[in-house]
């Protein structure tokens, strides 16, 4: 493939480590901030000490903070924002677009109240002309790793899989290898709504339940991400793939994962607002979790931890408490929720 001008719009840690893939392929890479200080920061020590520590940039990489200059000359766009900043940077992004480009988003979340998907938001911003493909790139993948060159693996996935496979050459190497997958639904609620189970889970560590409650949580929380996706359309197939299963499991057991760390605080009995503030990044799970309780009513499809967690966020209920109500839940048999799920009964 021939070495591409790649923009990449958001300078957080994943921008960042997806930068260091693209340009370890030999790719000129322009990593988008607002944040002049950092932008400048980034160009002179060739390093993002804020998000990735330690990690030198290779040379191919050069952060800008004029949108205008970032896009210029690409064809190729990777948006790597909180899902809150979507829309805006969206709207900013079209004031500088002179032809179609093929985007990439790699966030993880659900807007809540419009209950829209990520490339459901992607494509009411940007009108039809200017967009000529839209992939999603997701997987189990924590930035530290990636920018380490550890070996990781996601998958590429669009409606149009001719642009999947593009990706996946753009981006595949030696430590980082990329599969596509057609469903789009899927691969988005998988790497969206993991992220409550991952709450929960650092909730379960934070009050020293062990590991049994967490297989559980994870097993459990699983069976809720296929139940809803699925009743919106997906292949409950791709939940046990790289963006369902895999996924999961990484967000919920690795202390780099920010929702995982933001439940154990939870668990530990810090207020959330005092956790979000100590953070420092942002914690999509939060969000995601109002957006899946509005999903789970919308499509009447039981989701038990995700209802859980919503009261534990926003209604002020005890985590304890709230794990001792998941436990006291009426006897239900586990056969019966997964023939459910893989849609073999009429």
């Amino acid at each position: 493939m021939t070495n591409e001008n790649i923009t990449v719009l958001g300078a957080g840690s994943w921008g960042t480590a997806l930068s260091i893939v693209l340009a370890d392929n030999g790719h000129h890479i322009r990593l988008w901030s607002y944040n002049r200080k950092q932008v400048n920061k980034i160009n002179q020590t060739k390093m993002n000490e804020d998000y990735l520590p330690n990690i030198a940039l290779p040379d191919h990489i050069v952060a800008v903070s004029d949108l205008e200059k970032a896009v210029e000359n690409t064809h190729t766009i990777i948006v790597a924002v909180p899902t809150k900043a979507i829309r805006e940077v969206m709207q900013n992004l079209i004031k500088y677009l002179k032809s179609a480009v093929t985007i990439v988003h790699v966030c993880k979340g659900i807007e809540p109240e419009s209950l829209k998907r990520v490339s459901e938001m992607i494509e009411e911003e940007i009108p039809k002309h200017l967009l000529k493909d839209l992939v999603v790139l997701s997987g189990p993948s924590h930035a530290e790793e990636v920018s380490l060159r550890h070996p990781t693996t996601v998958a590429a996935s669009s409606n149009n899989m001719e642009a999947a496979a593009r990706i996946q050459d753009l981006f595949i190497n030696a430590n980082f290898r990329v599969y596509t997958n057609p469903d789009v639904i899927g691969v988005e609620m998988g790497g969206a709504l993991k992220n409550i189970i991952a709450l929960a889970a650092g909730i379960s560590d934070g009050l020293g339940y062990g590991d049994n409650a967490k297989a559980a949580l994870m097993t459990r929380g699983l069976a809720e991400i296929a139940r809803l996706g699925t009743k919106m359309g997906a292949n409950p197939l791709t939940f046990s793939g790289l963006t369902g299963i895999g996924d999961l499991i990484v967000t919920c057991t690795s202390v780099h994962s920010r929702n995982w760390r933001a439940g154990n605080a939870l668990g530990k009995g810090e207020k959330l607002e005092t956790i979000l503030n100590n953070m420092g990044q942002t914690v999509e799970g939060v969000r995601t979790t109002k957006a899946a309780f509005q999903l789970a009513e919308k499509y009447n499809v039981k989701m038990p931890i995700s209802t859980i967690l919503y009261k534990v966020l926003f209604e002020g209920l005890d985590p304890k408490a709230a794990v001792d109500e998941l436990m006291t839940r009426k006897r239900t048999h586990e056969m019966e929720d997964l023939v459910n799920i893989l849609q073999l009964e009429d």
